[in-house]
């Protein structure tokens, strides 16, 4: 069987199992998209407080652009020539805002996830990761030279005791957790976390707030800030493209880590920089995430409305977030079921296997700030139907 053969084979039973995916083809309206002549409201990006589709942020920021400033592109790498100067500005920010030495800024949150790990890890290093951490750690876990370890998703007492178990025989323990979980939307109890890691010495904390930064805190730094722990947090890593509109990646962190990474990190040393006109507008956003509370509080609002609706109605609700899960079950009905909900103009997708396990099949609704409480109604009575 030739290579060619195989993948024909395989995306047959792909098919078969109703987990073939396809890219969509599909046009931007603000909050809403266009696909195949339907107009939806957009539920299933990752713009939670509305920014991307805010057309007066964009407007202010293109009015105070200039020529000079407009870069595209950095062409380099930045050990070579792609070091521009808004990108230490960036860096600058975001130490001054999390109170840290140093900052490094990265081109993706899987570029960080997939990097950090595996530069900072020996063969004398134990990693005990949350169940349902997100695939990019995964990946990075599987690159590092570490001993690696699953606990049970949010299960404290079974952590305790796997550090308890390796604590002696490793150089270094590090527990890897989110924040806010991608898929089922609930969270990690950071402070018990930290409480657990200052029990022992040789522990350190590595926390992925992807779906947190720019939605918690009083400033919008993530549930780190909302939980009094960002200096508690070896590895504290966060990503632009989601609620701050932008993309790229960040880890706040000590001078001597920073520098480190610098020269070990592979997807940090071997990658093209962001253009500088990005750097400029993550500044732009991060300059006024402090001043968007009452996007973070509507948010809020619209996220406990429908969590509660889903549990009066008997559903099943892990989420404590703006991440609400539709747990369906077989990839087919959760298909049909994101079928419906779009004929009632709400852009939602099914999420199946190998994103979440088999026979767990969901809806994941991602609530944005652009939601009004009238359309949120309008989604439930939907969801009802």
């Amino acid at each position: 069987m030739t290579i060619y053969e195989r993948i024909a084979e395989e995306l047959d039973k792909l098919e078969a199992q109703s987990n073939l995916r396809r890219l969509p083809h599909l046009t931007h309206q603000e909050k809403h998209v266009v696909v195949n002549g339907r107009k939806m409201i957009n539920l299933s990006s990752n713009d939670y407080l509305g920014l991307a589709a805010d057309r007066s942020l964009r407007e202010e920021f293109l009015q105070q652009l200039t020529v000079d400033e407009f870069m595209p592109t950095s062409s380099s790498s930045r050990l070579l020539t792609g070091n521009f100067t808004i990108y230490d500005r960036l860096e600058e920010e975001l130490a001054n805002r999390f109170g840290t030495e140093a900052a490094l800024v990265f081109n993706c949150g899987y570029h960080a996830n997939n990097g950090i790990l595996p530069a900072v890890c020996t063969s004398q290093t134990v990693i005990l990761a949350d169940k349902l951490v997100h695939a990019s750690l995964i990946d990075g876990i599987r690159l590092s030279n570490a001993t690696c370890v699953r606990y049970r998703h949010n299960d404290l007492t079974q952590l305790q005791r796997l550090i308890e178990k390796h604590h002696a025989q490793c150089d270094q323990l590090i527990v890897v957790t989110e924040s806010v979980f991608s898929m089922d939307g609930d969270r990690a109890d950071l402070r018990a976390l930290v409480a657990l890691k200052r029990q022992y010495p040789k522990v350190m904390l590595y926390v992925d707030e992807a779906h947190a930064f720019g939605l918690y805190g009083p400033t919008g730094l993530g549930c780190a800030e909302e939980e009094s722990c960002i200096a508690d947090i070896d590895f504290l890593v966060g990503t632009f493209g989601k609620a701050a509109a932008s993309a790229g990646a960040y880890l706040v962190c000590n001078r001597l880590l920073r520098q480190w990474l610098i020269n070990k990190m592979r997807p940090f040393i071997f990658t093209t920089a962001l253009p500088p006109l990005q750097m400029a507008w993550t500044l732009f956003i991060l300059r006024r995430l402090p001043a968007m509370g009452q996007r973070r509080l509507h948010l809020q609002q619209l996220s406990a409305s429908l969590r509660d609706a889903l549990r009066q109605r008997g559903m099943e609700c892990p989420s404590e977030s703006h991440i609400i899960p539709l747990m369906i079950g077989p990839s087919s009905e959760a298909i049909l079921r994101a079928d419906a909900l779009q004929r009632h103009g709400f852009y939602l997708l099914p999420v199946r296997p190998p994103t979440v396990p088999e026979g767990t099949s969901r809806i994941r609704i991602s609530l944005t700030a652009a939601l009004t409480q009238e359309e949120l109604q309008q989604l439930i009575k939907a969801i009802d139907e």
